[in-house]
This record gives structure tokens, sequence and C-alpha cells, in this order.
């Protein structure tokens, strides 16, 4: 509603694994009455970040949830932040801000519930979309090939295998041998369509595609929204356009 004023520290576009906080950015936060993180090692900077803000409220988005692990790579065994990627997960998150929003400010208690009983059943309408969507994709053609690792939450909770270049963003560089096993995934596995994300360069992944024979079916939506005339100017419009390029990748029979 319009009783609070909500400002994102991230610019829009921005890489947030490594975003680096600027002067503006500490000012800004500690002039604030409450920090929002989405935690699971998301914003590994932000701990410097939030310890200048001063004595400054923080609630964690993703408290009380049961993460999901990265299975390869060095970051094996560590949580993948990207839960918010699953609409069903993404209640807990609506959950933990109204409690949150109410401790800030009792008076607008009602209107919190209220906002957040109504958002909650969007996303459960959402889930149950992506669920019919995904569903009618050949068994066999739900391998999902992103750049980053950040669609483990939606492949997992969707029937999905999920393959990529990196587990993380900005924290991961390209390698040869994360290429070559990526292309012999794709060869092994007949995968038509593989994807990027919009917060990094598709480069390696379009020469992956050339390598392996797969088409570069387009850019994902998941660190950051789109600007607000953009495919993904929400987190539902994001998730629909996701959806809508998987399809049109993987099972492009299904589009009529």
């Amino acid at each position: 509603g319009d009783r609070l004023e909500v400002q994102s520290i991230t610019k829009l576009g921005a890489e947030i694994h490594g975003y680096q906080p600027t002067p503006s950015d500490l000012v800004k936060a500690s002039r604030a009455d409450l920090i929002i993180e989405n935690g699971l090692g998301l914003e590994l900077w932000a701990r410097k970040f939030t310890s200048a803000a001063g004595d400054v409220p923080i609630i964690v988005l993703s408290d009380g949830m049961t993460p999901l692990l990265i299975e390869g790579d060095v970051y094996k065994g560590k949580p993948n932040p990207h839960a918010w990627m699953s609409p069903i997960r993404t209640i807990k998150y609506v959950d933990n801000l109204v409690r949150a929003f109410i401790i800030l400010d009792p008076k607008g208690e009602d209107t919190y519930l209220e906002n957040a009983s109504k958002y909650k059943l969007k996303l459960k309408e959402l889930d149950d979309n992506l669920r019919s969507i995904l569903s009618s994709i050949p068994k066999k053609q739900r391998v999902l090939v992103s750049c980053e690792g950040a669609f483990t939450y939606l492949a997992h909770d969707y029937g999905m295998e999920e393959a990529y270049l990196w587990p993380v963003n900005a924290e991961s560089q390209v390698t040869p041998k994360r290429m070559l096993n990526l292309i012999n995934t794709i060869k092994e596995k007949q995968i038509p369509t593989i994807f990027c994300e919009s917060t990094v360069s598709s480069k390696a992944q379009k020469e992956v595609a050339k390598a392996s024979g797969a088409s570069f079916g387009g850019t994902f939506y998941v660190d950051s929204l789109s600007a607000s005339d953009g495919p993904a100017s929400t987190l539902i419009d994001l998730q629909r356009h996701n959806v809508q390029l998987i399809k049109k990748g993987l099972a492009p029979e299904l589009m009529n």
C-alpha cells in the first residue's frame, strides 16, 4: 500500500551477487527504518554494508526456509540463494515481510495482512499456471540450461533437470572445462535450446550453443527486473516471461 516507501539499493539490471555499494547507498541505508535481505548467501557484500548502516533492523526473507544446496563445483554444499524463483516458496517471503512490516508499523497490520493475502493468491495462481505449462513439456525435453545455476528451485519444484555454465554469478569464472562439460551434456541429452540471464554476458553461452548444435533461446530475468516497459517489470511478469521462453525453446509444438 502507501504506508511504506520501498527503495532498492541495487540498481536495475545490476549483478547483485557482487554488487559494490556506493557512499550514497550507505547514506540511504543509515536513514532506513528496515533493511531487507534475501539471505542464503546472495548478498555477501551486505555484511559490511549493513554494519555501516548502524542499528537499522534487518529482515532476512529466506529465514525459516530449507534451502536447496549447490551440487557441484567449489560451491558444493552451499545454499542456492535463488529461492524466489519458485512461486510457492515466495509465499514464505511474503509471510516474513508481513511480520516485519507489522512490527515496524503496527497500525498498518490490517492493510499488510489484506495485501499479503491478495498477493499470495496471485502466487498460488502463478504456481498452478507454471505447473500446468511446464508439465506439458515432454519429460525427456524438460532440461533447462542457463548461464547461472539460478533455476534450481524452479527445476526441483516443477519436475525439470538443470544444467549451467557456473553455479553462482560473479563468484565463478567461465572455464574451458565447464564449457566442455556443458557442451557434452547438451549433446548427450539432445537439448534443443539453451538460455542466459539478463545481468551477465551471453557470449560464452552462445559459444556453447554453436559448439553443441543447440539454439540460443533468449534472455531470462532472475537477479533483476526489467525496466517498467520491459517483459519482467514485476516478479510475476518475470516468471511468466521465463516460462514462455522455456516453453518456446523446449517444446515449440505447444506454442499454438
